[in-house]
């Protein structure tokens, strides 16, 4: 598992809602809303659980992995209600989204630290 990618992949998201947003298209906003449908999601339940589920980052991993995207889900649903100025103020800078997403990406990084990958 390539950690630095996950990194880099979720905080993409930002720029995919600000897409659909100026293209007002809608997204999928329930597979978003789950933390077990993305790459890092499947790994951390799954091959992380069984080689790192002792470690407290992953726990900790686990937990802000799924906030960000219950974040993330709720972006989208705004997106897909066409409210596309409440979507965009969603993902402005001290946000629960921004705060999730900061968040998520440090949580990764400890788990790579502690479970020296």
């Amino acid at each position: 598992m390539d950690l630095n990618n996950a990194i880099e992949k979720h905080s993409e998201w930002k720029l995919k809602f600000r897409s659909a947003i100026s293209k007002s298209e809608t997204i999928d906003a329930s597979t978003i809303s789950k933390d077990n449908c993305c790459e890092l999601g499947k790994w951390l339940h799954g091959e992380a659980k069984v080689k790192f589920g002792s470690l407290p980052s992953h726990s900790a991993c686990v937990a802000k992995h799924a906030a960000f995207h219950i974040e993330a889900g709720k972006v989208a649903q705004t997106i897909n209600a066409r409210k596309f100025t409440e979507a965009e103020a969603m993902l402005n800078a001290g946000t629960p989204y921004t705060a999730a997403s900061s968040a998520v990406g440090v949580a990764v990084l400890k788990l790579k630290k502690e479970a020296r990958l």
